[in-house]
């Protein structure tokens, strides 16, 4: 009898303790508060740990969110969606207050999205919009058609197709997109080709490939390998005699592989520079390459303001408030539109790189 009260009492003793750390009994948080309150657990599905922009991503995000009194669950889905569904749904179990995704896949978390809005826990779809669902309440991001617009119009004056007089060019272009299960891609796609079509169609730019649909082009998981060895593909096959002279990269990693694929044929010297070549994301490898004459442009996106964005909609919704948005028109994800805060991307190159230094993204010596 002893030995059963002596369990009975230290099974109480761990059932208060449990309690106390924001859990019940059975391990599962019991820190969501009701409305217009702060406290409790946001969770923070990322979609990947193999790009330092979303490690970044990640790491600001629970910044934000702890210095407005919130505990953070951070989590990585390893470019892996069953991987991302799993820690969703461990995080709708644990009652968590609101959650913040970033997805691998933008129209592959209908299911367990559901399972959020059956938990009444709001959804904030994070730089990647949230597809095929009417259960994503908000969407911070930047100017995604903007981004690409930037791409292209680099491309072109870079190559003087936009100089007043005279006939430039033609020359030669390949295109790349992003992932085709990222809603972004053709954002970024349709702001580059609405500056580059008409020099398309004209025939100042050549895509000698002739892979010119979206379709054609895209990057599975925005794999810069996968990047490098289509790149390996096009020059066997259509530049045996032929220069490149431009490539239209949408995201730092790409532009990566595209350069190794390159630099394997002998560009990056006097006699064969390489071509114009854009990015996404100022990510540090990039930005060293630039400086180094190697890749020519990226685009610049203050992650900093887009998590304090984020964080800003999340507090707004659990405590009452209305969340800022600009823009409510432009986000169809199939079900409804959803009410976007959209940021101001920069275009990046070695004439004004050392900006981000000065705002504090890259200290000098990260990138000499």
């Amino acid at each position: 009898m002893r030995t059963f009260r002596a369990a009975a009492a230290a099974a109480a003793v761990l059932t208060l303790t449990l309690t106390a750390c924001g859990q019940d009994s059975t391990g599962v948080d019991d820190d969501r508060k009701g409305g217009d309150e702060k406290g409790g657990t946001i969770g923070l599905a990322m979609p990947t740990k193999s790009s330092e922009r979303w490690i970044a991503d990640g790491r600001n995000l629970a910044k934000e969110f702890e210095s407005k009194g919130y505990k953070a669950d951070l989590q990585f889905g390893n470019d892996d969606v069953d991987e991302q569904v799993a820690q969703i749904e461990n995080m709708i179990s644990k009652g968590h207050r609101l959650i913040v995704i970033a997805a691998i896949d933008s129209a592959a978390l209908t299911n367990v999205i559901q399972r959020a809005a059956d938990d009444n826990i709001p959804v904030i779809a994070y730089d990647r919009l949230l597809m095929g669902t009417e259960h994503v309440d908000y969407y911070a991001t930047f100017d995604n058609f903007k981004v690409g617009v930037l791409q292209g119009t680099y491309i072109a004056e870079k190559l003087g197709l936009k100089e007043d007089g005279g006939e430039k060019g033609p020359f030669n272009i390949e295109l790349f997109a992003g992932s085709p299960d990222d809603n972004n891609t053709r954002f970024f796609f349709d702001g580059a080709m609405s500056v580059l079509k008409p020099y398309i169609d004209d025939g100042k730019l050549v895509v000698r490939s002739k892979q010119t649909k979206l379709n054609q082009i895209t990057t599975l998981r925005w794999d810069g390998g996968a990047a490098q060895r289509r790149m390996d593909d096009l020059l066997s096959k259509a530049y045996t005699s032929e220069r490149v002279d431009a490539v239209l990269s949408p995201y730092d990693g790409i532009s990566i592989g595209v350069l190794s694929a390159l630099k394997s044929v002998g560009y990056g010297t006097k006699s064969q520079p390489f071509p114009v070549i854009t990015g996404q994301d100022a990510e540090k490898a990039s930005v060293k390459s630039i400086i180094d004459d190697e890749q020519t442009q990226t685009v610049y996106k203050d992650i900093r303001k887009l998590a304090k964005s984020a964080a800003q909609m999340g507090d707004a919704i659990l405590t009452g408030g209305k969340p800022e948005v600009n823009d409510t028109k432009s986000y169809d994800n199939g079900k409804k539109v959803v009410p976007a805060y959209l940021l101001q991307p920069v275009s990046v190159d070695k004439s004004n790189w050392k900006q981000l230094v000065e705002d504090g993204t890259y200290t000098e010596a990260e990138l000499n």
